[in-house]
């Protein structure tokens, strides 16, 4: 699922005001997540379904991300009038839901140029105008994502080896953020990379920052539950701690390139 929609207005959107529409779209969007939910009450978390639901945790994880995109999707107009009459819309969440074409549905396998694989900052300034503005491609070629992932996937399996007796609330909120981290991340390469929608990329990466900065503290609060062994929880949180760092330099190179964008 790539998002493209006309201009907003005159003035182009930076990170701050696409955040701030973000903010409103998870608002509107959270009825409709609790209407997919196995119990409408909401007692059983999503990602507990989706296991039971999925061949293995790697599908249950792009399972996930799928419905996350989904939901957020359903509340961005694909038309400019639309964007004007969006706050006077009264959102029938289930008939929009049954309503959604197969299209609608995040494809993940989007055929776009092959990119090189490039981390540093310096790596990203060195490329040619062209191609700095142009997409990633792929989702599954973006190494960001990608860690993102192999860290959720491994968080989803240790989460199974739990008994659910002693599954907090804290617990489940652990193992939601965690997944959270890369469905935002895939939010954000859903917009792409060039000028007009960058801020949109900026901001759900900044959710995805967020996610991971939460997972971390959450993380820090099970030392002593018997969670983990010594060992399991040092690598845990090195990984998390490194994803977290990572996520704040990628933002600092879309900002970068966003700034190059006005000069």
């Amino acid at each position: 699922m790539h998002m493209h929609f006309d201009g907003f207005d005159d003035e182009q959107w930076d990170e701050f005001k696409w955040e701030s529409h973000l903010n409103e779209v998870e608002k509107k969007s959270e009825q409709l997540r609790k209407f997919i939910a196995s119990d409408h009450k909401g007692n059983t978390p999503r990602w507990i379904t989706l296991l039971q639901e999925s061949q293995n945790e790697d599908d249950a994880f792009e399972a996930y991300v799928e419905e996350e995109l989904l939901m957020d999707e359903a509340y961005f107009p694909e038309d400019e009038d639309d964007w004007d009459d969006e706050d006077d819309e009264d959102w029938d969440d289930e008939d929009f839901l049954f309503g959604l074409s197969e299209d609608s549905y995040l494809d993940m396998n989007q055929n776009e140029d092959d990119f090189d694989d490039f981390d540093k900052g310096e790596e990203w300034k060195s490329l040619s105008d062209d191609y700095l503005y142009s997409d990633y491609g792929e989702l599954d070629n973006l190494d960001i994502y990608l860690d993102a992932k192999d860290l959720a996937v491994d968080i989803l399996r240790w989460a199974e080896s739990i008994p659910q007796k002693i599954q907090t609330p804290e617990f489940e909120e652990f193992v939601e953020e965690s997944l959270k981290i890369g469905a935002k991340i895939a939010g954000g390469h859903s917009f792409g990379f060039e000028q007009e929608y960058i801020g949109a990329n900026i901001a759900y990466s900044k959710k995805s920052l967020n996610c991971a900065n939460h997972a971390l503290e959450l993380l820090q609060g099970f030392k002593k539950t018997g969670y983990f062994t010594k060992k399991q929880y040092q690598e845990l949180h090195s990984r998390l701690f490194e994803l977290r760092n990572d996520i704040g330099i990628y933002i600092q190179e879309l900002r970068d390139q966003f700034r190059m964008g006005l000069e």
